[in-house]
């Protein structure tokens, strides 16, 4: 069996030329999830990268990206497969008409067949014969009783069709499953996967993802960005800023000229960062509290 990875640091090294900012826990478990043949259950808040990690191994590998996004009343039909049932009643249908004698057994067996198949992102993966990633994307969606959906798939890279048999994998995908954690999975399906979490970066690690994924930003701006952004987390929000949100306000500073972020810039662009305005409001106040945490010593603090 040939491999993808050399080692974690070659995970690491090659996700850094398609701009993806890793660190070891995450190069580390894909390189794991290659040399095993096992799934990745990649949870965390969103807006953390955990879709672009599967989209940038996959770039990096030179693999196609099939992705089945979850969502609830997610079904065989959507996931899976399901039979073209108007293609197949105007075969029956034609069958008559021209008179043939074939006996039941003989319609079945030919309206039961791939040519009357419609193969969904999950039989699509298993079916393949390039190589592809596949990226199960917001997993906790679905109600637990889809998950059974999966587990064939996840443990043994097969899907069985009664009418058709078990179809093998020609090749087996990296697999990543992404879940917000909105709800706890089921122990059947962690069982079968490796897990990562990945949180919201620190501050030197999102500092040098605004850097590398803002053109033109000064590091000064990137920094102030990153330690805004970082003091916003601590504050109780109903959402946290994401890190795509984060690279927005950043583009967005760099539309408006802004060189220093003071009080006023802050809470004029808050809604590019907040999407609730109750946490607008409540960020507005503290960047414009003298005493708050922003200002005093803080990353919009006027002193030089």
């Amino acid at each position: 069996m040939s491999y993808r990875f050399e080692s974690p640091s070659d995970v690491r090294t090659r996700l850094g030329q398609v701009d993806y900012l890793s660190d070891d826990a995450i190069a580390g478990i894909v390189y794991l999830a290659d040399r095993l043949g096992k799934p990745i259950l990649v949870e965390g808040p969103a807006g953390t990268g955990k879709t672009q990690l599967a989209k940038s191994v996959a770039d990096i590998i030179g693999a196609r990206l099939i992705r089945l996004q979850c969502y609830e009343g997610l079904d065989e039909s959507k996931a899976l497969y399901e039979w073209n049932y108007k293609k197949q009643l105007l075969r029956i249908q034609a069958t008559k008409t021209e008179g043939e004698s074939a006996d039941w057994d003989q319609i079945e067996e030919d309206i039961f067949s791939d040519d009357f198949l419609l193969t969904r992102p999950l039989l699509e993966a298993i079916r393949a014969d390039d190589p592809v990633v596949l990226l199960i994307d917001e997993v906790d969606r679905v109600e637990v009783e889809t998950e059974a959906l999966l587990l064939e798939i996840l443990s043994d890279y097969q899907v069985s069709i009664p009418e058709l048999g078990t179809i093998e994998a020609k090749q087996i995908p990296l697999v990543f499953l992404t879940s917000n954690n909105t709800r706890e999975l089921s122990e059947a399906l962690k069982r079968r996967c490796l897990f990562l979490h990945i949180d919201y970066p620190d501050m030197e690690r999102e500092k040098e993802i605004v850097l590398t994924k803002v053109p033109d930003i000064t590091e000064s701006l990137a920094d102030q960005v990153a330690r805004i952004v970082r003091s916003i987390r601590q504050m109780e929000l109903k959402k946290s800023p994401s890190v795509s949100e984060t690279l927005d306000w950043a583009q967005t500073l760099m539309l408006l000229g802004v060189t220093k972020v003071d009080a006023e810039t802050a809470a004029n662009t808050a809604n590019i960062l907040l999407k609730y305005q109750s946490d607008i409001a409540k960020a507005t106040k503290e960047f414009g509290n003298e005493g708050s945490s922003f200002r005093k010593g803080g990353p919009l603090s006027t002193s030089s």
